[in-house]
């Protein structure tokens, strides 16, 4: 074997290799310059991702063009199997890289939207518009290469003429098929658009109370205030009434409930309410009230009225209105509290033949 023969697939393969590297190397060294000079924008830092996808495609792209100069025999004997294996990998890559760079465009965008937005509604509303937006690219990027990777097989191309003409047939069976899930795509998209539900709003559905904490284009999550997670189809939200505590705005107003003895003292429980509140951080002052709503046979039924800046929030002020008011009652105003009237049941005394009688 001549030196030449040994030398010429070093020099092919090892320099494809190391001129991926190099040029790799400067494009990293080139966007972490450009990431320090413009540190308001966290895009040229988030490409630096696509670094292993950019090596493998242009490796990829390398030795496409130049494994058939290595002359080798096993490598000129199977070189129409390498170069389809070649051409693969680039498409492979392609995509790869493709993802990588959407994502980062993508979250770049919304990071500084994020930043620089006062509206807390209107940046969920674009984190879930731009995460499914991302997911729709990635599909999509799939699907084409999962199609482009098909067609360099010489049998798919000559089958495609079959294909085609059998695509209405095909296309009417796949959508009866897949009903379901193409509905809950729309669905999602109809979501992301349409702005009924978005990541971070809280929730009421089926009766359980949470936070919705992803939305894809065929389910949507909930965390349950106990952490649990509950996790349904986005065509759900379409089609059935839900609960959305967030919409139009954050602030909210609740009730609590108190079920008192009549002789309770409504205004000093009014003028008590008023002090609770200033010394809470979650009420936001927005408004506040106190009033006898109803009546029983033996009890009254006060409800107080608290507003807060968000969900949580006013679940908080809830609970502290209720143990701190309950806890005032019981300490200086004990006869406010509902109680069960009862009567000494009537002496028994003995009857003339030795029986007890009333």
């Amino acid at each position: 074997m001549s030196l030449e023969a040994v030398l010429r697939p070093i020099l092919v393969i090892g320099g494809s290799i190391a001129l991926t590297v190099v040029v790799v190397w400067l494009i990293d060294r080139a966007l972490q310059r450009i990431d320090h000079r413009h540190p308001e924008t966290p895009l040229w830092g988030l490409l630096r991702r696509c670094r292993i996808p950019l090596q493998a495609l242009l490796a990829a792209a390398l030795l496409l063009g130049s494994y058939d100069q290595t002359r080798i025999p096993v490598v000129v004997h199977h070189a129409a199997g390498i170069g389809q294996a070649l051409t693969l990998v680039l498409i492979a890559a392609t995509a790869w890289l493709l993802v990588r760079a959407a994502a980062a465009i993508v979250e770049s965008s919304y990071t500084r939207y994020a930043a620089s937005a006062r509206d807390a509604a209107r940046v969920r509303r674009v984190r879930t518009q731009v995460t499914l937006i991302q997911r729709v690219v990635t599909a999509a990027v799939i699907v084409v290469a999962a199609a482009s990777m098909l067609l360099t097989f010489p049998q798919m191309r000559a089958v495609g003429t079959s294909v085609l003409a059998s695509a209405g047939l095909v296309g009417i069976v796949a959508g009866i098929a897949a009903q379901s899930t193409l509905g809950n795509l729309f669905a999602g998209l109809q979501i992301a658009f349409g702005d009924m539900v978005r990541i971070g709003d809280t929730v009421v559905v089926d009766g359980q109370w949470g936070t919705v904490e992803e939305i894809t284009l065929t389910f949507l999550s909930v965390r349950t205030w106990d952490e649990r997670r509950i996790t349904m189809p986005v065509s759900y939200f379409t089609s059935k009434p839900f609960e959305n505590w967030s919409r139009g705005g954050a602030q909210m107003t609740g009730a609590v409930f108190f079920h008192l003895d009549h002789s309770a003292p409504v205004e000093k429980m009014r003028q008590h309410l008023h002090e609770l509140l200033q010394e809470s951080p979650e009420w936001d002052g927005r408004a506040w009230s106190l009033v006898v709503t109803d009546t029983t046979p033996s009890t009254i039924v006060v409800r107080a009225l608290v507003t807060a800046r968000d969900s949580d929030a006013l679940w908080t002020v809830r609970c502290q209105v209720r143990e701190r008011m309950i806890d005032w009652l019981r300490a200086e105003h004990a006869y406010a509290l509902p109680r069960i009237a009862t009567a000494p049941a009537p002496a028994l005394r003995d009857g003339p033949e030795g029986g007890r009688q009333h």
